[in-house]
């Protein structure tokens, strides 16, 4: 046996072995990796990315107006990245959990947290709040934040208008709270509001759009509820989240 029938030998039996491998034990690796690597997204790669915003927040001063268009593709792209960051480590979070049973959330404190949050970090962007937000409790756990947040930072990142507007609205009914999300941008047209929320999709070509609606839309149907697309008028989509109210 020459050494190449040898080295294929050995990696056929290794093969094997792996493929034979406890069940349980090829999950527990599987899961190790995913923790590894939702660690590796959370701590160094997102450090990094936020060094490059910082330096180039600093750069303001110093370039002339050619410089500064680039400069900004440079700043929202970081931004995007650091967003991408966020998605993928609450994706992770929902992969490695064990059988979580969802409980009961206040839905006024999730909505204005995320509101304000993702405000400060698109401040060219205009949020208003229609009404008052329901003082009620749905089915949910500190994951609901990343629903809101998720779908609020699509609605500006997917936007053409300057500047981009963002409408958030919550209404009760029949055991029910319903969450509108409404922007003024291009619109999703109707055969691809379904394709959106699919795992690895893009959506409108922005960055991380697709997996981040993927995480949406899995976050509510494990709550019990429901999310989808419509138009806005004049111009626009309204995402809707449908989720239900704790029985008391």
């Amino acid at each position: 046996m020459n050494e190449e029938e040898a080295l294929r030998e050995g990696n056929d039996a290794r093969f094997e072995s792996g493929d034979r491998a406890d069940p349980e034990e090829r999950l527990k690796r599987q899961r190790d990796d995913l923790q590894l690597l939702n660690q590796v997204m959370r701590h160094d790669i997102r450090n990094d990315l936020q060094l490059v915003g910082a330096y180039a927040e600093l750069l303001d001063d110093h370039v002339d107006e050619e410089g500064r268009e680039y400069l900004d593709v440079i700043k929202r792209n970081t931004q995007s990245a650091v967003s991408l960051t966020t998605t993928v480590r609450d994706l992770a979070e929902v992969m490695l959990r064990e059988d979580a049973e969802p409980s009961r959330v206040a839905l006024d404190r999730v909505l204005s947290q995320q509101v304000e949050e993702v405000r400060s970090a698109y401040s060219e962007a205009v949020f208003t709040v229609e009404g008052s937000y329901p003082e009620v409790e749905v089915v949910g756990d500190e994951m609901l934040s990343s629903v809101f947040r998720n779908l609020l930072r699509n609605a500006v990142q997917h936007n053409d208008e300057t500047p981009p507007k963002v409408t958030v609205s919550a209404t009760v009914d029949e055991g029910v709270a319903e969450v509108r999300v409404a922007d003024n941008g291009p619109g999703i047209p109707e055969g691809q509001r379904d394709e959106i929320f699919g795992k690895g999709e893009k959506g409108l070509d922005s960055p991380g759009a697709g997996i981040g609606l993927y995480l949406v839309r899995s976050l509510v149907e494990i709550y019990g509820g429901g999310v989808w697309v419509e138009d806005d008028e004049p111009r626009g989509a309204v995402f809707v989240v449908r989720l239900p109210l704790c029985s008391e």
